[in-house]
C-alpha cells in the first residue's frame, strides 16, 4: 500500500464516518423527542434504544470476524446500506399503528441500525490502524482527528435531528436523511481507493476473543466509561430539559427541541473537540508511549468527582431551579471534556496493544465492550430517572466511573507480558 493511497483511503473512510454519524445523532434525537411527546415514560424511551445497543454488542463481536475474513470495506459498505434500509424503514411509521406494535417496530429498526454503526465504526478505527504513520505519534493523531471530528459530527447530528422535527416532522426527516446517506454511499463506492486489506479466509471466529490482559482490562473500563455517559445521557437530561424548559404548547415545544438539541449538540462538539486535542494535551509527541498507559487511570479518576458533585446537588434541589440547571450545563460540559480525554486516551491504546494481524478482531471485542456500556447505560438511565430522577442518573455514573478507574488502573505498559506492538 503506497502513502498516497493510504492516505486517501484515510480521507474516504473518514468521509462516511462523518456523514454515517451525522445521520446517527439526528435519528437519536428525532426518536427520543417524537415519542416523548407521544407520552412515553422515561422507562419506555429507554427500552427503544435497548435492542440498538444490544445489535452493538453482537455486531462487534462477528464484526472483527467478518472484516478479518472478507476485508474492511465490505463491512463499510454494509454498515452505510444498513442505514440506509433503516431510515427508509423508519418512515414507514405509521399513526394508525398500535402503541404496542409501533413500540416493536421502532425498536427492531434501532436494533438493525444499531449492527450498521457498529459495522461503520469497526471499520474506521481498525483502518487508522492500518493507515497511520507510526513516527512522531502518528497513531494517537489520526485516531484522535478521527474519532474527535465523528463527534463533533454527531453533534451538528443531534442539533439537526431536532431542528428537524420541529421544522418538517419526522417522517419528512427521516427520508431526508436517507437521501443523503444514499448520496454518500454511491459516492464512496465510486471513489474509495486501494490500500484497505480485503481479509484472509482463514480467519476463524474463536479468534475474536483476545488473550490479550490489556486489551480486555481496558474493554472493561471502556464499558463502565461509556455506562457513566448514557446513564444520564440518554434519557436523563433530556427529559429533565424538557420537564423545565417546555410550557406545552406548540411553539413552546419547537423551542424546548432546539434548546435540547442545541445542549446535546453543544456537549458531543466539544466532546470531539477536546478528543481531538487530547494527543498534544498528553503531550503524545514527546513522551513514549508506555507512559501514557497509567495516565487511563488519573484521567478517570479526575472525571469521577464530576457526577459526584452534580448528584449531590442534584439532590439537595429536588424541584427544578434556575441554578441547579446553570449547574448542570457546566458541569456536564466540564464532564464531557473529561471524559473526551479518556476516551481518546482508550481509543488509542486499544489500538497500541493490538497487533495488525488481528487489529480487527481487537477493535470489534473492545468495541463489543462499548456497546455493552451504552446498553447498561441506556438501561439504567430509563430506570434510575424513573425511580430517583436526576440526582439517582448522575449518582450512578460516578459509581460506574470509579469502576472505570479500577480497571484502568490493571493496566500494565511492560511489552513482555502483554505484547504491545507499539511499545516494542
Amino acid at each position: 500500500m503506497s502513502t498516497p493511497n493510504g492516505a486517501k483511503a484515510y480521507v474516504a473512510v473518514t468521509a462516511s464516518y462523518w456523514a454515517f454519524m451525522l445521520t446517527d445523532g439526528a435519528l437519536r434525537m428525532l426518536v427520543l423527542l417524537h415519542f416523548h411527546t407521544l407520552g412515553f415514560s422515561p422507562i419506555q424511551l429507554a427500552w427503544l434504544f435497548v435492542l440498538y445497543e444490544i445489535a452493538g454488542i453482537v455486531t462487534n463481536l462477528s464484526a472483527g470476524w467478518i472484516a478479518a475474513r472478507f476485508g474492511l470495506t465490505s463491512t463499510l459498505y454494509a454498515g452505510l446500506s444498513f442505514q440506509i434500509i433503516a431510515l427508509i424503514a423508519l418512515a414507514q411509521l405509521d399513526p394508525s399503528w398500535s402503541a404496542g406494535f409501533s413500540v416493536a417496530y421502532v425498536v427492531a429498526v434501532q436494533g438493525l441500525s444499531g449492527v450498521a454503526k457498529d459495522l461503520s465504526k469497526m471499520s474506521s478505527k481498525s483502518a487508522v490502524k492500518l493507515l497511520a504513520p507510526e513516527a512522531d505519534g502518528g497513531l494517537f493523531r489520526w485516531v484522535a482527528y478521527l474519532t474527535g471530528s465523528k463527534n463533533a459530527v454527531k453533534g451538528l447530528g443531534f442539533l439537526l435531528g431536532a431542528s428537524l422535527l420541529g421544522l418538517i416532522g419526522f417522517t419528512a426527516s427521516v427520508w431526508f436523511m436517507a437521501a443523503v446517506l444514499g448520496v454518500i454511499l454511491v459516492a464512496v463506492l465510486l471513489f474509495m481507493p486501494s490500500g484497505l486489506p480485503r481479509g484472509r479466509k482463514s480467519a476463524k471466529f474463536s479468534e475474536v476473543f483476545s488473550r490479550n490482559p490489556n486489551v480486555n482490562w481496558l474493554s472493561g473500563a471502556r464499558l463502565f466509561l461509556f455506562g457513566a455517559r448514557d446513564v444520564w445521557f440518554v434519557v436523563g437530561i433530556p427529559i429533565y430539559f424538557y420537564a423545565v424548559l417546555s410550557d406545552g404548547t406548540e411553539d413552546g415545544n419547537r423551542a424546548t427541541f432546539f434548546l435540547i438539541g442545541s445542549f446535546m449538540a453543544l456537549w458531543i462538539i466539544l466532546y470531539g473537540g477536546v478528543q481531538a486535542f487530547a494527543p498534544k494535551l498528553l503531550r503524545a509527541r514527546t513522551r513514549p508511549p508506555e507512559e501514557l498507559v497509567p495516565e487511563a487511570r488519573v484521567w478517570a479518576t479526575r472525571l469521577f468527582f464530576v457526577p459526584l458533585v452534580l448528584a449531590i446537588a442534584a439532590y439537595l434541589s429536588p424541584t427544578p431551579a434556575p441554578w441547579l440547571t446553570t449547574l448542570l450545563v457546566i458541569g456536564l460540559l466540564v464532564f464531557g471534556a473529561i471524559f473526551a480525554v479518556n476516551s481518546s486516551l482508550h481509543s488509542y491504546l486499544i489500538l497500541a496493544f493490538t497487533k495488525s494481524d488481528r487489529v480487527s478482531l481487537d477493535i470489534g471485542f473492545y468495541y463489543m465492550a462499548n456497546a455493552a456500556g451504552r446498553l447498561t447505560g441506556t438501561i439504567l438511565s430509563g430506570l434510575s430517572y424513573q425511580f430517583g430522577g436526576l440526582a439517582l442518573c448522575l449518582g450512578t455514573a460516578a459509581a460506574m466511573v470509579g469502576l472505570s478507574a479500577i480497571m484502568a488502573g490493571r493496566l500494565r505498559p511492560d511489552p513482555s507480558e502483554n505484547g504491545i506492538e507499539e511499545f516494542t
